[in-house]
């Protein structure tokens, strides 16, 4: 399969996105995306092909779109994972799994993440030992980290707080803003399931979390209490 899914997104290939979508995803020298290469493919048309291909391609195709230059071919095979995963019996999700975690290379910007790590990752170590995830935590990869915190979005939804709380701890003092807004949003997610919760969290550590991550921390809470936040008043 893996000739058609390449041939499928080479002919849906287009400049004009291409050009937008190398700007959005910060692909210039020094940006978090550097080098990255854009066919310019928007992210409904790769899950459908994902959802024309998945029964048929084996790991061996998937681990040859995940090592692409081309970002497409990546999620594109991140989603046939995700779809696999979901269809699978126990011994091929961990096999989906652990192709996962030998690919992190190429899990390298935020989307490819937080589209595919709570659907593979989270979803696997929810019945899992999750060391794994405190490893990441401390990387010096952005997106390890990233990984790391957005995995956990799984458990949140399983009214699961733990292991969001103790790993947004160890990413408090992270000096990048795109794992400000992860962990943030993490803790907002946690806020929509049990309010009180991510207000406890907050309270020892909102003075001195970045303003990014607090800003989207407290981004569905009431006006009178975020401004309470964001002046320093609780």
């Amino acid at each position: 399969m893996l000739k058609e899914i390449i041939s499928d997104l080479n002919n849906l290939a287009n400049k004009e996105q291409q050009i937008i979508l190398e700007r959005f995803f910060k692909t210039g020298k020094g940006q978090y995306g550097e080098n990255d290469k854009f066919l310019g493919i928007k992210v409904p048309i790769q899950r459908k092909i994902a959802k024309k291909y998945y029964k048929e391609t084996t790991l061996e195709e998937i681990q040859a779109l995940l090592s692409s230059n081309f970002h497409e071919l990546r999620l594109t095979a991140l989603f046939i994972l995700i779809f696999q995963f979901n269809k699978s019996e126990k011994s091929i999700k961990e096999a989906i799994y652990q192709l996962y975690i030998n690919n992190l290379k190429y899990i390298n910007n935020w989307d490819l993440v937080d589209l595919s790590a709570p659907k593979i990752i989270g979803e696997y170590l929810s019945t899992n030992n999750k060391d794994i995830l405190y490893k990441l935590a401390k990387s010096k990869n952005l997106w390890e980290k990233r990984i790391s915190i957005i995995s956990t979005y799984t458990f949140i939804k399983q009214n699961q707080f733990e292991n969001t709380l103790k790993i947004s701890e160890i990413l408090l003092k992270d000096n990048h803003d795109l794992i400000h807004k992860a962990v943030g949003w993490m803790l907002r997610e946690i806020g929509k399931k049990d309010q009180s919760t991510e207000e406890n969290f907050l309270k020892i550590h909102y003075k001195t979390m970045p303003r990014t991550m607090l800003r989207y921390a407290i981004e569905k809470f009431e006006e009178p209490l975020r401004q309470k936040y964001l002046k320093s008043q609780i």
